[in-house]
């Protein structure tokens, strides 16, 4: 009787923290459900899914603003450079095309990745020929496995996603790190790898295709990069599963609290503070190193009065830096 083969099992470790996480991300997600319902859901919708192509591309050098991603999605002409504009329109055909890929299907995977990187280069939608090294920080932190090994890790990883009975949130998570450590196209791995986790999460809950984590991301892609980097040198996925999950938590908190006033927000800072000033408080306590320039894109003002504001909180003792402008972070007075 021939022996059963064993499915491989990627190596990651669970702490309290990620369970803890899993619970708090479960209980985010029933609220954030709800603001989805309300009149102006549709907006949030269109709005969120522009956040999400603009900060996935942004973290790998796409320099187009908001402004311009929402005209390339309306059909708007937009003067960039072509490369960047070809990035952005193939991304918005395959988020067109996110409810019709199957999660668990390498072919539809393959699929997704024709449609993201054509017209980018030689091979959309097959694997890579090719060796590559994946740049770290400071330099190449990894050298990914030959391509003659791509087809059968990714359909060995596909396999232990579908077979597996942990959490979607910890599975989606753990392929995640997977798939850029296999790196398995020519380019765009992450960008694809970022797509595929949410198109996963979407299949649990459908609210995960209007989440813009990869704009979560981006703010924080210092400690993205970093959290893939420390999973690689432990050989173990589990820093990387715990930065995803409180990137996903701190999205559904931003974007539940993003149109709140200071009542709603639950901020004891009194009646002489502003919605902007509450905003800028709320984008603080998601990420602390957060710059004026980061704070009014997200704010859709100019920098000027982004630190406006910032001096503002300031002045009323409401915020506080701590180290240098380059390399400090803002610490909250309440």
């Amino acid at each position: 009787m021939a022996e059963k083969k064993k499915i491989y099992t990627p190596p990651f470790t669970i702490t309290a923290e990620t369970v803890n996480l899993v619970a708090e991300i479960s209980a985010l997600l029933e609220r954030f459900a709800i603001r989805l319902e309300q009149a102006d859901g549709l907006k949030l919708r269109k709005v969120n899914r522009m956040k999400t192509i603009r900060g996935s591309l942004a973290i790998e050098g796409n320099s187009l603003s908001e402004e311009q991603v929402t005209a390339l999605i309306e059909g708007k002409h937009v003067v960039a450079p072509i490369k960047e504009i070809q990035e952005v329109r193939n991304a918005i055909l395959a988020y067109e095309q996110f409810p019709n890929l199957d999660p668990f299907s390498v072919k539809d995977l393959l699929k997704a990745h024709g449609i993201m990187a054509l017209g980018l280069v030689d091979n959309p939608g097959n694997f890579r020929r090719g060796g590559v090294g994946v740049m770290g920080r400071s330099g190449i932190s990894h050298v990914a496995p030959p391509a003659h090994m791509v087809s059968g890790l990714i359909s060995d990883l596909f396999e232990w996603l579908k077979n597996a009975e942990d959490h979607i949130l910890i599975k989606s998570s753990v392929f995640h790190y997977e798939f850029e450590f296999i790196h398995p196209f020519e380019d765009g791995n992450g960008r694809m790898g970022r797509f595929w986790q949410s198109r996963l999460l979407a299949e649990w809950n459908p609210v995960f295709a209007h989440l813009p984590i990869e704009n979560m991301i981006w703010e924080n892609q210092a400690g993205y990069y970093k959290a893939i980097e420390q999973s690689t040198d432990d050989a173990d996925s589990g820093v990387f599963v715990e930065f995803m999950l409180k990137m996903i938590a701190n999205t559904i908190k931003r974007l539940r609290f993003a149109d709140k006033t200071a009542l709603d927000v639950g901020v004891n800072v009194g009646a002489n503070v502003g919605v902007n000033e509450v905003k800028i408080l709320d984008l603080i306590r998601e990420n602390p190193e957060i710059s004026a320039k980061t704070a009014a894109e997200h704010l859709n003002i100019s920098q000027r009065q982004a630190e406006r504001l910032f001096s503002a909180l300031k002045e009323k003792n409401l915020i506080k830096r701590i180290g240098a402008d380059k390399n400090g972070h803002w610490e909250i007075q309440d």
